[in-house]
């Protein structure tokens, strides 16, 4: 196995957008870190984003641009990319010369996949899927899995039904049921992807996903729901048990009610495909939706897992769990996790669950205790339930229900 390079103690954060918060704080405050550079399009606009997240005099300002930033990389240093996800490939490649660990929080890419064979090989640690959705997300249905097995079984022929949903919602509603806090066009074209994901047993694409929209209670409240992009390789990723057969497996969008009425006209003009007059669209709503200084954010996700043992399926003994005819297995388990978090003055909700779970990842990178190559989020069910339970020591509030 290859020895991973030791951290220089020097991050790089790259990008000062909406979704950095309180986790570039963290950073700046801990003990494991040596110096923090900010990069952003200008020194002076990477300073006034110092200065507007309180860190005037804790952080280096710095004008990006990838040569500039290559210039910098010393071996064991951390590239923390804000970055479009296009952009995420080509600075991973720099950080391969560097010797420089990176992270994000975005889902990997092809593009990104291939540089991660040359960063294992390095000692280097690729860090991707390390925010909310992806991110936390990850950790959740991480830890499910592993409680289910204990309770059902990992070679019991079982049946399940996984669904994950997040959504970034406005605190106060209003009547078109959305605000806009993120790149408008990319929430409009996310529309246009098809989406894949499990439902009865078989695999089922939806080339419109908001046409499969549904009904969503959760702790009394009405959501919205519709599966987005595709959710059958994380069945693998989640490390579902063989034996089990999925009755449904999606992962998805959260709205608040009422939206899939209100985005009635929207959804008629991306039927029509053309991307000028969506494009045109896109910034006449965000013109009209602005998440302003005054509003506040709301981010919900559920993450939700129900396993059903076969009709006289026996358990393969072993793991905890209630009884069942002396097996020591139960028929049926269910778990949920929900996060509910509102911004405030200070930060939004989702400045707050992305920048400090990255800046979290970005710790276990700094403590070596994440293997070279690629990671996505704890990446393993032990190491999620480390990450939850440090998430939670920071503030980060959720809950686990078991039935």
């Amino acid at each position: 196995m290859t020895d991973k390079v030791p951290a220089s103690g020097t991050v790089h954060w790259i990008g000062v957008g909406l979704s950095t918060g309180g986790g570039l704080a963290a950073l700046c405050d801990s003990d494991a870190v040596r110096q923090v550079r900010v990069w952003h399009r200008t020194k002076d606009r990477a300073a006034e984003a110092l200065a507007h997240l309180g860190l005037t005099g804790r952080a280096e300002p710095r004008a990006y641009d990838l040569p500039a930033l290559s210039a910098e990389l010393a071996p064991g240093d951390v590239v923390v990319s804000m970055l479009p996800a296009p952009e995420h490939a080509p600075l991973l490649a720099a950080c391969v010369l560097g010797g420089a660990h990176f992270a994000c929080s975005s889902y990997v890419s092809e593009a990104v996949l291939e540089h991660v064979p040359a960063a294992e090989a390095a000692g280097l640690v690729v860090l991707t899927e390390c925010g909310l959705d992806p991110g936390i997300d990850h950790l959740f249905a991480h830890s499910l899995v592993t409680r289910a097995e204990h309770a059902i079984g990992t070679g019991t022929p079982a049946s399940y039904r996984l669904t994950s949903y997040c959504g970034g919602i406005p605190a106060v509603p209003n009547d078109f049921r959305y605000r806009f806090s993120w790149a408008p066009a990319g929430v409009l074209n996310a529309l246009r992807s098809p989406a894949r994901y499990i439902e009865d047993g078989a695999e089922t694409v939806a080339d419109r996903p908001w046409e499969v929209t549904r009904p969503h209670v959760i702790d009394g409240e009405t959501f919205e729901v519709y599966p987005n992009r595709d959710s059958v390789p994380f069945v693998e990723q989640y490390e579902l048990p063989t034996a089990w057969k999925a009755r449904a497996f999606v992962r998805g969008t959260l709205r608040l009610d009422g939206w899939l009425t209100a985005w009635d006209s929207v959804f008629e003009e991306l039927k029509g495909g053309n991307d000028e007059r969506i494009g045109a669209l896109a910034r006449e709503l965000a013109a009209r939706y602005p998440t302003t200084d005054a509003d506040r954010d709301r981010v919900v996700l559920a993450v939700s897992l129900e396993v059903d043992a076969d009709e006289h399926a026996e358990g393969d003994g072993g793991g905890d769990g209630d009884g069942d005819g002396g097996s020591g297995r139960r028929r049926s388990w269910s778990g949920r996790y929900l996060l509910d978090l509102e911004g405030d003055a200070a930060e939004s909700a989702m400045a707050r669950c992305v920048s400090r779970t990255l800046a979290l990842g970005v710790g276990h990178i700094l403590d070596g205790s994440l293997p070279p190559g690629l990671s996505r989020a704890a990446e393993t069910a032990r190491r999620s339930d480390e990450w939850l339970a440090e998430l939670g020591g920071e503030g980060l509030e959720f809950r686990l229900t078991v039935g």
